[in-house]
C-alpha cells in the first residue's frame, strides 16, 4: 500500500506541469487548482540490537553515547571555524601578518570556546580528538603543526604519549570506531 502511494505522488509529480518550490524543507506542487505539500525526511538507520558481554561494555557503550552527544556540535563547529581561518590565512601576503593574524584569532577562540572545554571530561576530550580528525580529515598532530608549528606538535604529543593517548592517531570508522560511527549516525539522524 506505501509503495503504491508513493508511485501515485511520484507519477503525478512527473505529469503535472505546475510549478514547484521548496520552502523550508517542504516542497510545494501546486497544479492547476492542487497543492500538494512534500516534506524531506531524514536518513533512518537500523542497526543490530546491541548485545552487551557484561556490565563494563554496556557502560562504556552509554558513555561513548554521552561523549559523542556533547562533543559532536563542536567538532562540526571547530572544523568550520578552521575553513574559515585557513581562507582568512591564504588571504594574508606575508608571514609576519600571518602569525599576527592567527595570535588575535586563537585568543578569540579561547575566548569563545574556553569555558566548554574545561568542563569536559578526559574521555570527551578524547572524543573530540577523533571527532575533529572524522570532520576535518586531519589528525590532531596535523592541525597543532599547521597552525602552531612542529615543535608544538611535538610537544603535545609528548604530553599525550605521557597519559596513554596519540595525536597522530587516525579515525577509522570501518573497523575501530565503529561504534563511535554508528552512535555519530544515530545522534545526527536524531534516533538516540
Amino acid at each position: 500500500m506505501i509503495k503504491r502511494y508513493w508511485l501515485i505522488i511520484l507519477l503525478f509529480l512527473a505529469c503535472t506541469n505546475g510549478h514547484a518550490q521548496w520552502v523550508d524543507s517542504v516542497l510545494l506542487q501546486v497544479s492547476a487548482t492542487d497543492t500538494f505539500y512534500l516534506a524531506r525526511m531524514q536518513d533512518v538507520y537500523v542497526y543490530p540490537k546491541m548485545v552487551f558481554k557484561n556490565k563494563k561494555q554496556e557502560q562504556f557503550y552509554w558513555r561513548t553515547v554521552r561523549d559523542v552527544k556533547k562533543t559532536l556540535p563542536f567538532a562540526k563547529l571547530l572544523a568550520k571555524e578552521m575553513q574559515v581561518a585557513d581562507c582568512q590565512l591564504a588571504q594574508l601576503p606575508d608571514e609576519k601578518e600571518r602569525r599576527k593574524w592567527w595570535r588575535q584569532h586563537e585568543k578569540y577562540l579561547f575566548k569563545k570556546y574556553e569555558h566548554h572545554f574545561r568542563k569536559m571530561t578526559a574521555s570527551q576530550g578524547q572524543m573530540l580528538m577523533k571527532l575533529m580528525d572524522r570532520e576535518s580529515d586531519r589528525t590532531s598532530y596535523e592541525i597543532i603543526k599547521h597552525y602552531r608549528g612542529k615543535a608544538s606538535a611535538n610537544f603535545w604529543q609528548f604530553v599525550a604519549k605521557l597519559f596513554k593517548n596519540d595525536l597522530k592517531e587516525e579515525y577509522d570508522a570501518a573497523d575501530k570506531d565503529r561504534i563511535v560511527e554508528r552512535v555519530i549516525n544515530l545522534v545526527e539522524a536524531g534516533q538516540l
